[in-house]
């Protein structure tokens, strides 16, 4: 899982996601030759640090967000969360100022305020991340910002055999999205796309387990329609790819931003599931991640 290794190495918080963009650009000059369809690549002016890739006549567009959960220093040696990250002292911090490279340590005190530890002043705005230990087993991968770098990881894989459909690569979801509307109204319009997959990690509950297949999310905080869910439902078990139901009060993903456009676009979220959620040891099991990237694979020569 070298490719999953190097998307989590990559220093990509919320509204800082220009060195992901730029992997993945590069990525898919390197490697689209050998694709079995050649995309059509939108980035740039008019997107931010998002991508669309489409694919021959598209039906069904995939988002997956790029950001990672962090932290933003503020003033003397002060942080404040990006997303929701997990806080606990002593968790390693890695970032970079114009000083030079940052390797530095959490600190949260006894009324939850969050420091910095480093032999210099980090500059005001300067943002960081967990440091990266990627660690594989024969069963599981380990590593800070799997959500959303599987979900990245996933549709890379995906675009070698895709034949019809938009990839899209998102931004800031972890802080409360924001790309998504502008994403959604070019697709829409340009391509008259009706329905979308949502390419995100989900959470290990007391109804989701590790080993036991991808997840098919049926809510969480907003409730996608009913009719395409049933859809996606029907070529799932079809398929006898592994998955389980999800079924959650709160949570969301770029869906939220679809379901809130003006464009009728269906969307259901589907992922694999992980545990330590948000924190430098997210774990997720490999049969997951593969049922993950099977199903992809069937429901957009499907839907």
């Amino acid at each position: 899982m070298k490719l999953l290794e190097q998307l989590c190495q990559i220093h990509a918080p919320s509204g800082n996601e220009q060195k992901m963009a730029q992997f993945l650009l590069d990525y898919i000059q390197q490697h689209k030759e050998n694709w079995f369809c050649q995309p059509e690549i939108y980035s740039g002016e008019g997107f931010q640090d998002c991508i669309i890739l489409k694919f021959g006549e598209p039906r069904t567009a995939i988002f997956a967000h790029m950001d990672s959960v962090g932290f933003t220093v503020r003033y003397e040696n002060q942080l404040v969360p990006i997303g929701g990250p997990e806080i606990l002292s002593g968790y390693k911090l890695v970032g970079e100022d114009k000083f030079g490279l940052i390797e530095c340590t959490l600190n949260v005190d006894e009324e939850n305020r969050l420091f910095y530890d480093f032999g210099r002043p980090i500059i005001t705005g300067t943002d960081l991340v967990y440091k990266c230990d990627f660690i594989e087993t024969d069963d599981y991968v380990q590593s800070c910002s799997l959500d959303n770098r599987l979900g990245v990881y996933n549709i890379l894989k995906l675009a070698e055999t895709l034949k019809n459909g938009i990839i899209i690569f998102s931004a800031y979801e972890e802080h409360g999205g924001g790309s998504v509307p502008f994403l959604i109204k070019f697709i829409a319009e340009k391509y008259n796309i009706k329905q979308a997959l949502i390419s995100d990690i989900t959470w290990i509950t007391d109804g989701i387990r590790h080993g036991e297949g991808v997840v098919i999310s049926l809510r969480d905080h907003n409730i996608p329609r009913k009719a395409y869910i049933n859809r996606i439902l029907d070529i799932a078990h079809e398929s006898s790819i592994p998955y389980q139901l999800e079924v959650e009060g709160s949570g969301s993903s770029d869906g939220r931003e679809i379901q809130k456009s003006p464009y009728p676009i269906d969307w259901c979220f589907i992922g694999a599931a992980e545990s330590n959620v948000h924190s430098p040891k997210e774990k997720a099991h490999k049969a997951d991640i593969n049922a993950m990237l099977d199903m992809y694979r069937v429901l957009m020569e499907q839907l």
